[in-house]
């Protein structure tokens, strides 16, 4: 095949319509559009409005809540790590966040402040690794394996307010 030969496929797009061509094009004169009025014009902005009726956004109700104080963790799974380590991605004694950004394994930016390790996969050799958060399991996994996490966002405490 050669560059000059490269073509779409048979019908993969649409022949454009010329308007405003005359009446014996059939898209004479108002071109498609009618008479006069908003519509007819450029700039028709009109999405969401149902001719006077309450609109959907409307008649239907507001549910939920978001948090715009949210924290959100990077996850980060053991059989990726596992991954990284045989491809020598990262070294495999001592792992913060800071070499798992480096070695590109976790999304940054947003409001990402901490990587969570998660227990997805089987980590295979002894790793010391310092993240902000971590599942039980995936700690679990990491120290049946001989390694050891440390976790350095501090774990929310449920106390109760002193009643009045």
């Amino acid at each position: 095949m050669k560059l000059n030969e490269l073509r779409d496929n048979e019908g993969a797009r649409n022949t454009f319509k010329r308007v405003g061509r005359g009446i014996g094009s059939g898209k004479g004169k108002t071109s498609g559009r009618g008479v006069k009025g908003q519509k007819a014009r450029t700039g028709v902005s009109l999405n969401g409005f149902e001719g006077g009726q309450l609109p959907i956004y409307r008649r239907l109700p507001k549910r939920g809540f978001v948090n715009i104080f949210r924290k959100e963790y990077a996850p980060i799974n053991l059989h990726t790590l596992e991954e990284a380590i045989e491809s020598g991605r990262l070294q495999s004694s001592t792992i913060d966040e800071d070499a798992l950004r480096a070695a590109g394994l976790i999304r940054t930016g947003g409001k990402v402040v901490g990587v969570r390790l998660l227990a997805r996969g089987e980590i295979k050799r002894a790793i010391t690794i310092t993240v902000s958060g971590a599942s039980a399991a995936a700690i679990a996994a990491v120290e049946a394996a001989g390694g050891s996490v440390t976790v350095t966002a501090p774990v929310a405490a449920k106390e109760e307010a002193p009643k009045a």
